[in-house]
Formats: C-alpha cells, structure tokens, sequence
C-alpha cells in the first residue's frame, strides 16, 4: 500500500511495486489507509509523514496493530534525525527523504520484502517464558521476538526505554529462556550504588580491606559465574568504574580488592537504561568505548501510550492478581473504566498503571465491579480533558441560539477548559463525600489525594465533610 496525498508520488511508488511482481493499492490520506489495512493482508506500506488527516509518524503503532504487521517505509519532504530516530523506534523498516533516489526506494523495497520472508518463514518460539511480561500488541511481539533471538545467543544486550516499562522484566525473560536459565541472575541497580561501594560490591574484597571488612565477600560479578548480570540503569556508573568494567568485559577477569590474584567469572551482560547513552558520550559522561561493548543486541521497549491496546490486558492480569493476594472474588470492570485509563498518557508507564490499578482495587475493595470513580482525580479529570477536545476538534459542540444574543462573548478555550475542570472537580467530590460519611482518611483513599489538597478542593467549592 502507498499512503500518500501526492498523486504522482503514487503512482510512481506503485509502479515500482508492480515491477517487483506485487501488486499495490494507493491511498491518500490516513483514514482510507487504515480501512483498507483492516480488510485485506499488506506486507509493506510506503507511508508519507504530512497527511491531509494526521501524522504519519504518530499513526505508525495504529498502522502495524493490524494482524499482518506490515513492514513500513516511510517517504518524506520533512526529514531529520528526530523524525527518523522516532520512525525506527515505532518499528518502521526505513526512513527515506523526498524527492527519493528510485535505486534507493528500490533497494529498501526488495529488501524489506526479503526481510519479511524470512520473518515469516521463521518457525515460532514454542514455550517463550515470558513471566510477568503482558500484552499482545505488535510491538510487544516485536520485543518478544527480539528476546528469542538474543537468548539464543550469549552476547551482550542492551535494554532501552521510558522508567516504567519493564526493562528488568525483559531481561529476566532473556536469562529465563537463555542456556544459562539455572545459574544465578544478579541484578545491579546502579543507580542504588554509593560512588565508593561500586568497586567493593562489583568485584569483591578480602578480608580487611577496609574498616569492617572482617571477612571476604565474592561481588556481584562472580555470584554471576555461569549465569547473568544485569547492570540496571547503566548510565549511573561512575566514570572510573566504568573503565575498569571494560576490561572486566573484555577478558572475565578482575581482581577483588586487597587481593594478590585475579579471578574468573563467566557471564553474561545485559545492560538497561532509560538515559541516552550517545548524547553521554558526546557530553563526556559516558566511554564510547564501553557503549560499544554494550549495545552488542538492541532492545528498545515503547512506552505504554505507544501500546495502549494492551491497557487493558493489564488491568485484567494485576487486578486478578491482587483479588488472589487479597482472598476477594474476582472483579469485572466498567466500560468507563477503561475509557478512562485509556485517555490518560502514562508517564509512569506500566508502573504507574499498576500503582493507578492498586489504589482503585483499594477504593472498591467491595465492591464487585471497578468502576471510573474509583480512579485517581486527575485519571477522570483528563478523560473528561481528552473528550471535550475531541468534541471541539471534531466541532460536535455548536453554539445557540442561531442569533446569539450581542451581548454574549465566547470565552478562550483556556477558561472553557477550566470552568469544565471545575464542574468535574465539583461532581467527583459531592459523589466522595456521601460514600465516605465524614471518613477523611478513606476519601483521601479513594480519591488518591493528599490531605492538604482535599481541603483545599473543599474550600475551593464550598463543600462540607456533612455533603
């Protein structure tokens, strides 16, 4: 399929495909892209980034969750590194600047397609364990499949993405279905390190090399013989561990401190961080050299709003799972429920969905079904947010009467937005503050919000405990 309101640029593009021997579809603009996409198979898409209807870009999760997951090349008059770092990120095959060289597309083309015949012919992992990893949007396949791959292997690995989703979980997936899978996986939480325990704790020490060193300790590195470290956060390592660690990478081998002898650890190094470790390099924080060593096999995880299909999978799976640790029945859930986690964009990602989900299981603890109300305030507050712009957008909301009268003045959209937000706020608290009888401590609960700014919302709308 070519997605492109560029007529020449489709037929062109098209032509190119038929003398491949495939055959193509244009369309010209996102909305009649998609509704082909979801009634015939496509393989590959050419995709324009300024469309009459939206970004191509942003539509990029939305245009490869359909079930054949096509391969995208992306064509453009804007180029730039961000848009081309966003567009590999979000799983496209290439990212090519208008007007394009017809060798270049060419040559993408043919080998995207030679990609995908082998993806496809790729016989399936069986019995992936995948503990505590959940969802079924492609660009969690995609991440799975990449972790069958690199536990295949024994090379290094190194995990990216937002705080939030899941870095440790993947790589413990890497260990689990990796030849290593009975030895030890020792996680190093970098960031947890003090400056001048890094080197005591990572290698080791005999007895008394320092003040209350009164008896010898191994370090992480050798507990990790045989099986898999994992440096979490890797971007905190100080800059002089960091090149001692590189020798440590190079050869197994170092010496723990005060000691006479180096000693041998075999390993094997997955790494995570959700810093960017080349803009590090370039500032001087971080050893290209070590980077290098890292970044042997790539893991980028999107973050949750890049997946929003799988919100609800989550859900089912971290609530049942709480219901169990708590003896309660099962809960089933509201349809509103999850239009509300789904308006919200998650900067926590999938920990923050999981703090959301554990404070709502406490707030309707009894009952059966979780319902809006028992999310956090700003959770409803920006579903409603979300659901007012979108009636603005798509112009649902028409002022009355046809002859307003002259001395009627529209407000900005700024002191619409929070008259709205007030009336919400308003709402919420008179539905609070019958279910709560009074009960500050619960209402706080139940609301997710401090004491402090639950009186000052109930001054701020002259509410009382006795609403």
């Amino acid at each position: 399929m070519v997605i492109d309101d560029d007529p020449m640029m489709c037929e062109v593009l098209a032509s190119l495909v038929e003398k491949t021997g495939h055959e193509a579809v244009c369309a010209y603009c996102l909305e009649d892209g998609y509704n082909a996409l979801f009634v015939g198979d496509y393989d590959l898409i050419f995709l324009d980034v300024r469309l009459p209807d939206g970004n191509g870009l942003e539509s990029l999760p939305k245009l490869r969750s359909v079930k054949t997951v096509p391969e995208v090349i992306i064509i453009t008059g804007e180029g730039g590194d961000q848009g081309a770092s966003l567009a590999i990120k979000n799983g496209a095959w290439d990212y090519i600047e208008k007007p394009p060289a017809m060798e270049v597309v060419s040559l993408s083309l043919l080998r995207a397609l030679e990609y995908r015949e082998a993806k496809l012919a790729r016989k399936p992992v069986t019995a992936l364990k995948k503990t505590g990893i959940i969802g079924s949007s492609p660009q969690i396949l995609t991440c799975l499949d990449e972790v069958a791959q690199v536990a295949a292997g024994d090379s290094s690995v190194l995990i990216t993405g937002d705080t939030g989703t899941g870095k440790e979980l993947f790589a413990r997936a890497i260990h689990d279905n990796s030849s290593r899978m009975n030895k030890n996986f020792v996680v190093v939480d970098c960031a947890a390190l003090p400056e001048n325990l890094v080197e005591s704790t990572l290698f080791g020490y005999e007895k008394g090399a320092f003040t209350g060193a009164d008896k010898p300790y191994s370090g992480l590195i050798k507990q990790a013989d045989g099986g898999t470290l994992f440096l979490d956060e890797v971007g905190e390592l100080p800059l002089s561990v960091q090149r001692v660690f590189l020798r440590v990478l190079q050869e197994r081998r170092f010496r723990p401190l005060r000691s006479e002898k180096e000693i041998h650890s075999d390993f094997r190094l997955i790494a995570a961080t959700n810093r960017d470790l080349n803009k590090m390099v370039q500032e001087g924080l971080f050893r290209q050299d070590l980077l290098f060593r890292l970044q042997v096999c790539t893991i980028w995880l999107p973050p949750l709003k890049e997946r929003d299909q799988d919100i609800a999978e989550l859900a089912q799976y971290y609530i049942t799972n709480l219901c169990r640790s708590y003896g309660t029945e099962i809960k089933g859930f509201s349809a509103d429920f999850f239009e509300t986690l789904n308006a919200y964009d998650w900067p926590g990602n999938v920990r923050e969905l999981f703090h959301a989900l554990e404070g709502a299981f406490l707030a309707g603890r009894l009952d059966p079904i979780l319902y809006r109300n028992h999310l956090p305030l700003n959770f409803r507050i920006q579903r409603f947010q979300v659901e007012t712009e979108n009636r603005l957008a798509k112009k649902e909301i028409t002022l009355e009467p046809v002859s307003p009268p002259k001395d009627r003045v529209l407000p900005t959209l700024q002191n619409f937005r929070e008259e709205a937000v007030n009336k919400a706020e308003k709402d919420y608290l008179q539905e609070l503050l019958p279910m709560t009888q009074g009960d500050i401590a619960r209402a706080c609960q139940i609301s997710g919000l401090a004491r402090a700014r639950f009186y000052e919302l109930l001054k701020k709308h002259s509410l009382s405990l006795k609403a």
